[in-house]
């Protein structure tokens, strides 16, 4: 399975450990593969800042290397503010490309969790929904802090 990262340009100096890490032990995101698949990181870029200029041209170079899955990174829903465009960019790139868009990359850090869970940040039913393939187990996310 090969795979493209889009990270969020606030973080364009993250060399990307945990999603690295979390794509080789399958958790958060990346759970949704089977172990014994081969995942193969193809293509890892930032957003190119807002309001998202990469995510127009950045997926078409990714699936001319093999592309079949795009992660948005973690980083786009815990960074504050969470990113107004992930739906957008997930719409955009399923619909132009053709290639299918999972949120998200490592599990939630409990530190991030913690904060943006008294903020109320993720309460309406769209973020809700956008956080799910990134929830854990709170030993996980601790892992990931």
């Amino acid at each position: 399975m090969k795979i493209g990262i889009f990270i969020c340009n606030r973080y364009h100096n993250c060399a990307g450990g945990k999603c690295f890490r979390a794509a080789r032990n399958r958790e958060g995101a990346f759970s949704i593969y089977p172990k014994d698949e081969t995942l193969e990181i193809v293509g890892y870029t930032t957003c190119g800042g807002c309001p998202g200029g990469n995510i127009e041209y950045a997926p078409e170079e990714m699936k001319k290397n093999g592309t079949e899955a795009i992660h948005l990174a973690t980083g786009l829903v815990v960074g504050y503010p969470p990113c107004p465009n992930i739906a957008r960019f997930r719409d955009f790139i399923t619909e132009k490309y053709g290639i299918k868009v999972v949120v998200g990359t490592h599990p939630i850090p409990q530190k991030y969790f913690l904060t943006h869970s008294k903020l109320g940040t993720w309460e309406s039913a769209v973020w809700q929904e956008l956080i799910k393939p990134t929830l854990a187990a709170e030993n996980i996310r601790l892992a990931y802090d």
